[in-house]
């Protein structure tokens, strides 16, 4: 007889495990370091994968009281994000002491052998998990998930051992992605020292292969302060054809698409979300409405960055893309120059383009096009070039690699993760 998938069993989440939340830490408690104070949204940037900026702390002292009276997060425990992007999870795994914002945040703790944390984890992220997630949030104006509604959410769970088999499929695809993340984090780091070191340091390598500026090379005057002689002073679009993105009207939703055989267009939130180059968006542009309203075809490996709202988002397309009205292009006929275009504009002090009080309103496409650059010989970018290529080249295939893994994923949850996903004989539906 063929394996049946009516083991199956329906829950409430407050069947296997305890949901609560954070003891109430007030805004006097903040301190300018210690233990790391998570809110929704550096829950959702962990999620991601994404490394944590600005993040509140308290002390530690605050955080031994809290944890011998009332316990903290541990691994297995999960986190869900509650209000604003509701339903993230964020599964506990060896991170180091942390508390969290009560009311941004729920707690899944003590979790019975009933279930598996990783498979809940995934459970989460799952159509089926947000759907229901979707159909108990309360507000309408700051939605909000609650610790109520959260224990009456029904799942159906098959036997620890297969629930533990699904989660394993899953999490080596995870792993090969963060794994990746990390070793293009490293090659960056790596591209961006021999940067620093050669165009802000001045140390790259003379006629004789020794550093520059500590050899005694000749430094002249120049309006951006000190530079190697020889190199020039220009602004950016007497270097580079600068070119700027265009959004169709909204109200033409045909315009836009989610179908992978029309064009990408990059938004800023895309740029947020990637690494150094673009390799997906949210959004894509139909040719109709490319042709209609004249936007532009930025192609492969052109520099853009974001100069509206939030300035200073550099990436790299890895293909012909499209972007919005607030995303410049840099093209030039020298193809070695894109990386250390790249470093300088993720180097750029963008306060100097403006004295207004708000800078991000105050930044428009001519101010983009008059940015003072720093022009080095071309034999010192050719070797610049040399230097970062395959790094650059390896993050990219990296990234290519990322998107189809995180696909494959993706196409596999809803498969993995509910009995409907099965075939009558209990085998996946892959």
């Amino acid at each position: 007889m063929g394996k049946s998938y009516s083991n199956w069993k329906e829950y409430s989440f407050k069947d296997f495990c305890d949901i609560t939340s954070s003891k109430r830490i007030f805004y006097r408690e903040y301190v300018k370091s210690g233990i790391p104070f998570y809110r929704s949204k550096e829950i959702i940037a962990k999620s991601n994968g994404k490394e944590l900026n600005d993040c509140l702390y308290i002390s530690k002292d605050r955080f031994e009281e809290i944890k011998n009276k009332y316990g903290i997060p541990i691994n297995g425990d999960i986190l869900i994000t509650a209000v604003g992007t509701y339903g993230i999870p964020y599964l506990i795994n060896e991170d180091g002491d942390f508390y969290f914002k009560d009311g941004n945040l729920i707690w899944l703790k003590n979790i019975k052998d009933v279930a598996d944390s990783n498979f809940l984890f995934y459970w989460f992220k799952s159509e089926e998990a947000k759907n229901k997630v979707e159909g108990i949030i309360i507000g309408s104006v700051q939605k909000a998930l609650t610790i109520d509604a959260m224990k009456n959410i029904k799942i159906n769970l098959p036997p620890l051992a297969e629930q533990k088999r699904i989660a394993s499929i899953l999490s080596a695809l995870d792993d090969k992605i963060e794994l990746n993340n990390k070793t293009n984090k490293i090659l960056e780091e790596m591209a961006q020292t021999i940067f620093k070191e050669w165009f802000i340091n001045f140390n790259f390598p003379n006629e004789d292969g020794k550093p520059y500026k500590k050899s005694g090379g000749e430094m002249i005057d120049s309006e951006l302060g000190k530079i190697p002689k020889g190199w020039k002073v220009d602004i950016i679009s007497n270097f580079f054809n600068v070119t700027i993105g265009k959004t169709p009207p909204r109200k033409e939703i045909e315009c836009f698409s989610k179908n992978c055989k029309n064009t990408k267009w990059v938004s800023i939130s895309d740029m947020g979300n990637s690494g150094l180059f673009i390799v997906d968006t949210s959004e894509y542009l139909t040719s109709e409405a490319i042709k209609k309203y004249n936007v532009n075809i930025v192609p492969q490996n052109t520099v853009i960055l974001s100069f509206k709202l939030t300035i200073g988002r550099v990436s790299i397309t890895s293909e012909d893309m499209t972007t919005n009205e607030a995303i410049a292009h840099f093209n030039s006929d020298n193809n070695f120059i894109n990386e250390y275009l790249y470093f300088y504009l993720k180097n750029f002090n963008y306060r100097v383009l403006g004295n207004t009080s708000s800078i991000a309103e105050a930044i428009n496409s001519k101010i983009i096009k008059s940015i003072k650059i720093i022009i080095p010989k071309e034999n010192t970018l050719n070797k610049f070039h040399n230097a970062v290529f395959d790094m650059f080249n390896l993050i990219k295939n990296n990234q290519i690699e990322n998107e189809k893994l995180s696909n494959i994923r993706d196409s596999l949850l809803p498969k993995l993760m509910t009995p409907k996903g099965r075939r009558a004989d209990g085998e996946i539906r892959v």
